[in-house]
Formats: C-alpha cells, structure tokens, sequence
C-alpha cells in the first residue's frame, strides 16, 4: 500500500488568486492591516505561517495574532465561498482529475491531501471540482503551521483508515514548491514536483526531487512513473 498526498493550489487546482485575496481582506477585518502581504511569497506556506508572518511583520505581537486566528480563518472562508460563488472560478489542472480518480481506485493506493490550507479553506477550493471525495484523508496547514509536522499528521491519519503501519519509505509527496520537496525530504517520504504552479521546472529541478513533471496531462505517463 502507498499513501499518495497532493499538495492543492498550483498542484491540483488553481482558484486565479481567490485565496490570497480573500485571505488579505480577512487579515484587513481583523487585524486592522495586511501587514507586507503584497511582497509576501505564499507559496508552499501554511495559512497560519501566512499569518503569523505577515502580522508580525507589522508590528502585532505574536499572542495577540494567535489569539485572532480563528476570527480570521472564519473571515477567510466566508469571504473566499462567495468569490467562488460570484464566479472566480476553481480550474482543475491539466490530468489531474483522471489522475486522481485512476489512483484512488487502486487496491494498493490510499490518496490524501497535504497542504497548507487549512481544512475548510481546502475543501472551499476542491468542493466545486467534485474531486473532494477521492481524498480518503489529510493533513492541513490548520493542523499545524509548520509543514515538516504534517506528513506524520497524515501518516497517523491513514494508519487509521487501513488498521495497519504505513512506513515514510510507503508515502508519496506530491506539489509544485520546493517546500514541498522539503517537506518529503525531512520525512524521507517519496518527493514529486510538478510544474503547474509558480515555480518552473529548472527551478524545481534544482531541488533535486525523485520525480520531476511539466504537468499531468499525459496521465498514463504519470501513473507508470508513480508506480516504478
């Protein structure tokens, strides 16, 4: 059995910007300020790195940002349901929607998210493109903000679903950041990167991952390799 867990904006998906501005103008309700979000790189961080980043940045102390987590991530999630709903729109990346549904219907493979959404944030983007139910378990930036920490969250998770161990060496790591290659490589889990996102593929590529792809368009490729 191998544990396959997708990363979702840039990997899976795109929602063309949606969750970054719904989530500026969540910190802007309740923090008073987006703090130095329009130089903030978001790629690969968790929510709750987002925040704590960009808040502290701007001069709030660290308990008080904490404390206003919640109130914020309910701000977001609203705001970010009703950019979806008034037509921002959530494109599925090239194969991914085969890809998915050929995976999880394998006896052999289990398919999960890790992403640094938080839960509710993930399931706002992927609700709309019915590829919500394939991922049978996950692990979310709202699990904790630190993305080294979230492959064990997931481990546990699918030890769950299957009643038995799933070892690192049996998980795949799939995204298109090089924080997503960190996060394989600090776990020794498999790492794929795949070029739908805001990194190019050079830049990928010198991250060393075990499995490069420009996209997942050619899904029968994409399979054989992930099953090697």
């Amino acid at each position: 059995m191998r544990l396959y867990l997708f990363d979702v904006d840039g990997t899976l998906v795109t929602a063309r910007g949606a969750g970054r501005l719904a989530l500026t103008r969540a910190l802007r309700r309740v923090y008073g300020t987006t703090g130095p979000a329009e130089a903030y790189d978001f790629c690969g961080r968790t929510d709750p790195r987002i925040v704590l980043d960009l808040m502290q940045a701007a001069g709030l102390p660290e308990a008080e940002v904490r404390a206003k987590l919640a109130a914020c991530f309910a701000a977001y999630v609203a705001e970010l349901e009703r950019l979806l709903a008034d037509g921002w729109g959530v494109e599925v990346m090239p194969g991914v929607a085969e890809l998915v549904r050929r995976l999880s219907g394998r006896p052999d493979a289990l398919v999960g998210l890790l992403t640094g959404n938080i839960e509710a944030g993930a399931r706002a983007k992927l609700a709309p493109t019915g590829l919500w139910p394939f991922f049978r378990v996950g692990a979310f930036g709202s699990d904790d903000p630190d993305r080294r920490r979230l492959p064990a969250v997931a481990r546990a998770r699918a030890e769950a679903v299957l009643g038995r161990p799933v070892p690192f060496e049996r998980i795949t790591i799939i995204g298109d950041t090089p924080l997503d290659v960190d996060c394989a490589r600090a776990c020794g889990a498999l790492a794929v990167a795949v070029a739908t996102g805001h990194h190019a593929a050079g830049e990928l590529a010198a991250c060393r991952p075990d499995l490069l792809f420009a996209d997942f368009a050619d899904v029968e490729a994409v399979l054989r390799a992930l099953q090697a």
